[in-house]
């Protein structure tokens, strides 16, 4: 398993951070009332919005290291 740097850490941190407060300020306030709410609106983000993005940057460096393997 790799480990992530403490330095990695805190920039992942960073990043989700920000990334929150973006989430946040496009969230309907009504939709942030009770723990379960924000469950759901988070989930509702995160797959709307993170999950594609990260798989997106996922494929295209997958399809990178294949290509550059391929060359060997």
């Amino acid at each position: 398993m790799i480990v992530m740097t403490p330095s990695e850490r805190k920039r992942l941190e960073a990043c989700l951070r920000e990334a929150s407060e973006i989430l946040y300020k496009n969230a309907k306030p009504e939709s942030l009332e009770t723990l379960e709410d924000i469950e759901i609106a988070v989930r509702k983000q995160v797959l709307e919005n993170v999950s594609p993005e990260i798989a997106l940057f996922l494929l295209k460096e997958k399809q990178r290291r294949d290509k550059e393997e391929s060359v060997k």
